[in-house]
């Protein structure tokens, strides 16, 4: 396959408008002691930006053709590191690791392909421990739904699983035309801060993240039915378990704030072992 034709498939859209990208680059803030970590630099409309301001850049690209043609233009820039990589597949924990300086911050920076743009941020999100803030290029529909809060259309499972770790807001909108080839639809830049610890209590993340998924896979049924079909028990049991964490059975998933989420957890159905037990 073709660059061009590999691009098409990911779905991806090649930042063009200098003025944005500066304002992009103006949003992370970078100072040499920081390592900067580019997700797809494509023609590198942001990399010379980043490099001119991070203490180390490491870009990382999945298209073998753009690698040779960026590391050609970046040769001469000792600080810069182009590879060939995926991120979603990606070892992020080795990142602390390469920054220029212990004080330093880890940055990551990308414009991510539309059909892959929800694994690659749950994986940055599963790597916090070794990331401090995040500035991402999405289509703008995930990147509202991210940032979204209860009550909101668009908020869902990614907004819970990703503000339990990070604080999320809404940095910029982008044009389809600030892109080649233009998108068919917005896009936006989400700047994310990763929290020092989760913004309330879960025990088990595990188990909170099965909860929370459940509570949403059946948006237009109530909680009690929604999580009943989600976790593989009765009507009734999950009536009495939202009861006793004191939340109306017949409230839907997207009305619950990350603090109800941590509540129903806590009095869950759900032993040490990850097997249901059933309220007596």
């Amino acid at each position: 396959m073709t660059t061009a034709g590999h691009r098409r498939a990911l779905g991806q859209h090649f930042l063009r408008d200098a003025g944005i990208a500066r304002r992009i680059v103006e949003i992370v803030g970078l100072t040499p002691r920081d390592l900067c970590v580019e997700v797809g630099p494509g023609e590198g409309a942001l990399t010379f930006l980043l490099a001119e301001r991070a203490g180390r850049l490491l870009a990382l690209e999945v298209d073998e053709k753009l690698v040779e043609g960026l590391c050609a233009r970046l040769a001469s820039l000792a600080h810069v590191e182009v590879r060939l990589a995926d991120a979603r597949r990606f070892d992020y924990s080795t990142l602390p690791a390469l920054r220029p300086s212990p004080e330093g911050r880890v940055v990551i920076v990308g414009n991510l392909p539309y059909s892959v743009s929800k694994p690659i941020l749950e994986r940055l999100v599963a790597a916090r421990t070794a990331v401090s803030e995040m500035v991402l290029t999405l289509q703008k529909e995930v990147a509202e739904r991210v940032a979204a809060g209860p009550g909101s259309k668009r908020y869902g499972a990614l907004s819970v699983l990703t503000q339990l770790y990070c604080d999320a807001r809404l940095a910029l909108a982008i044009p389809p035309g600030a892109f080649r080839p233009p998108p068919k639809v917005d896009s936006a830049v989400l700047h994310l801060r990763v929290l020092a610890a989760p913004r309330v209590p879960v025990g088990d993340e595990e188990r909170f993240h099965r909860l929370v998924k459940a509570a949403f896979s059946q948006r237009r049924k109530t909680l009690a039915n929604a999580l009943a079909g989600g976790l593989g028990v009765s009507v009734a049991t999950a009536r009495q378990w939202l009861a006793a964490a004191g939340i109306d059975p017949g409230r839907r998933a997207e009305t619950l704030s990350l603090e109800e989420f941590s509540r129903l957890n806590s009095f869950g159905p759900l032993n040490p072992d990850g097997k249901m037990r059933r309220f007596e």
